[in-house]
């Protein structure tokens, strides 16, 4: 069974950068995509940033040119590197596995609070 450890979130202000990780434990993360979302305050879950096995990626219009997603095959590991952060990033953040859905279980997720 897949599990997910979010890590990296914390306050920052607008303009700045935070990167996040997922750690993810199993052995099948070499043959799987995987996508980072976001949900804020009363709002549903939305899908920020995914990336395939052959690095092919997709971003949402709300985080094109700012945001870039990356992994680590040989360490297990997800990123989202974070640039010029807005208030209206301010979010919990959360990794899952799959391309068009997501396949597991969700995990603690971080937050992530900008300032303006």
């Amino acid at each position: 069974q897949v599990q997910l450890v979010e890590s990296g979130g914390g306050l920052v202000q607008a303009g700045g950068s935070l990167r996040l990780s997922c750690i993810v434990s199993g052995r099948t993360f070499s043959i799987n995509a995987f996508g980072w979302y976001r949900q804020a305050p009363g709002k549903q879950r939305q899908l920020v940033a995914r990336i395939r096995t052959d690095g092919t990626t997709n971003y949402a219009d709300s985080v094109k040119g700012r945001f870039t997603i990356s992994r680590d095959n040989a360490k297990n590991t997800v990123y989202l590197q974070m640039n010029n952060l807005k208030p209206e990033d301010t979010a919990d953040y959360y990794c899952n596995m799959g391309w068009y859905n997501a396949a597991a279980d969700w995990g603690q997720g971080t937050q992530v609070t900008v300032s303006s």
